[in-house]
């Protein structure tokens, strides 16, 4: 019964652990990353407003439709590398507790 419970245990103990620190990570980058993208718009629509440049909003959104498509594939990629079982379910409750925390 011990040869197989320890390797179980392993895994959802490394992956419970490695998920919530992926957890958060992820939400404290995508802090920093919404507030550096707000700074950013603060500045360009200052610096449009003042007149010292020309914003082309179609093709600003055309960019950010592209890349959120670009995002979308993501969890293909993802998919195939998350296949087991037992570190998996782990992971991700532990990114959840990370998520939750963060």
């Amino acid at each position: 019964m011990s040869e197989v419970l320890t390797p179980i245990v392993y895994q959802l103990g490394i992956g419970g652990t490695l998920g919530f620190f992926a957890g958060y990570a992820i939400k404290k980058l995508t802090k920093l990353i919404a507030a550096l993208i707000g700074v950013m718009a603060l500045l360009l629509i200052y610096l449009g407003y003042e007149g010292i440049i020309m914003i082309n909003y179609e093709k600003l959104t055309e960019k950010i439709q592209s890349l959120i498509g670009i995002v979308g594939q993501a969890p293909n990629v993802i998919t195939p590398i998350i296949s087991g079982l037992p570190f998996a379910g782990s992971f991700l409750a532990g990114a959840a507790l990370g998520l939750k925390f963060g």
